[in-house]
């Protein structure tokens, strides 16, 4: 499907050339990255944090589970709401 719109909407008819599409866009990237690296930074952590969770829930999957009528009772006498 991209390409469809990429041949419905070529980029030099816009008056810019693909090469120099890629070049300004790359500027940008890197202009940013530059400027505001704790966006890198919060991504990179927000990914590490994401892995992290994953590997504890695996680990912690042992495959036994508690049925719910167990659970929502211990929730609601816990909850502070």
């Amino acid at each position: 499907m991209p390409h469809a719109i990429q041949e419905e909407y070529p980029v030099e008819a816009g008056g810019i050339s693909k090469t120099e599409l890629k070049r300004l866009m790359k500027e940008a990237m890197i202009s940013v990255l530059t400027e505001r690296k704790d966006l890198l930074e919060d991504a990179v952590s927000e990914a590490i944090l994401d892995m992290k969770l994953g590997l504890a829930m695996e680990e912690g999957d042992t495959g036994e589970y508690v049925p719910e009528s167990e659970v929502f009772p211990k929730l609601l006498l816990e909850s502070p709401f």
